[in-house]
């Protein structure tokens, strides 16, 4: 039987390995009072599940907020999850999801939890189109057979955005600073597979005046990547004349940031290329995660000036 600190020490260790670790629940049945289908959250993002406590409900709130609870001191607020995604409990919401990222923290009630289960991102496939954008991808999660359970991972990012819009959704030119010195005909080469984060970014690199390629997974950044340098061989030039950095998200279907990352720094034909990881996971340990695939930077979701602060000190630093 393992111990704690083993357990501890294998969770610490999945980012080496294109791994991550899922939470399954159940959020309720469709219209017809069938099919209750597998949802799933990044482990990393769940501070603490609890059972159902009491909400107060807020004059005014939005639909599918419930309300708010106090837990431990701090008043965070409910999301009725199983409305958003327009599904119904069969036995009620019974278990709360505290979660971290992205700069906040919040709850979403959900009808069950099934189990934890240890994934490669090569079993998660990219869904988007679907649901209405609130289902970000879908893992295999008994691998690739025939008859395998699969878990529709949730965009919790786009779910918050949608509920509660932010003004740090918004771009402002004069705040955001000046316009970013890059090599003429060169690139940034961003990655995150959340249709709302990629088009914060797309509107942060247009206001500094920075030319990009988006993609939305790891691995079609990495071939991207790959693509361009046979390119650069052909013409005679480096390759860092045409990718400036990588901006890459850690959650993407195939491929995480982690790997990506990790591919790039050990690369000789890569290794000089900035890095920058634009993440909601938040916390030290995935901070030290990132020093230790080598990354130049982190900077958390979702902030313009941020992101633009940084990357003018990474490209500054790779000028030297």
């Amino acid at each position: 039987m393992k111990s704690v600190q083993q357990e501890v020490d294998e969770r610490s260790n999945l980012t080496n390995s294109n791994k991550f670790e899922l939470l399954l629940f159940r959020l309720g049945a469709d219209a017809n009072g069938e099919h209750s289908e597998l949802f799933g959250i990044n482990v990393f993002k769940i501070r603490e599940i609890v059972a159902m406590p009491e909400v107060t409900a807020v004059a005014g709130s939005p639909e599918h907020m419930l309300g708010v609870v106090n837990l431990r001191g701090q008043i965070i607020t409910v999301l009725d999850l199983p409305g958003i995604v327009g599904v119904k409990p069969k036995t009620g919401l019974n278990i709360m999801l505290v979660t971290e990222f992205a700069r906040t923290t919040q709850a979403f009630a959900v009808e069950s939890v099934d189990e934890i289960v240890r994934l490669d991102w090569s079993q998660v496939l990219t869904a988007e189109g679907t649901a209405g954008g609130k289902v970000t991808s879908i893992a295999r999660v008994d691998g690739d057979v025939q008859n395998t359970r699969l878990a529709q991972v949730l965009d919790v990012e786009t779910i918050l955005r949608d509920l509660t819009p932010s003004e740090s959704d918004d771009v402002d030119p004069e705040t955001i600073g000046p316009k970013l010195h890059m090599k003429q005909g060169a690139v940034v080469l961003a990655a995150d597979d959340s249709v709302v984060a990629r088009n914060l970014i797309e509107k942060g690199l247009e206001a500094m005046g920075a030319h990009f390629i988006m993609t939305k997974s790891g691995k079609e950044a990495w071939d991207r990547l790959q693509a361009i340098y046979e390119g650069t061989k052909a013409e005679g030039i480096q390759v860092q004349d045409r990718i400036a950095m990588v901006l890459t998200d850690l959650e993407m279907p195939e491929m995480d940031g982690f790997t990506l990352t990790r591919l790039i720094k050990q690369d000789a034909r890569f290794s000089k290329i900035p890095v920058v990881i634009h993440s909601s996971l938040s916390g030290k340990t995935n901070e030290d995660h990132v020093k230790g695939v080598g990354a130049d930077a982190y900077v958390a979701k979702f902030s313009a000036e941020d992101l633009a602060s940084t990357i003018r000190n990474v490209l500054s630093k790779a000028a030297l």
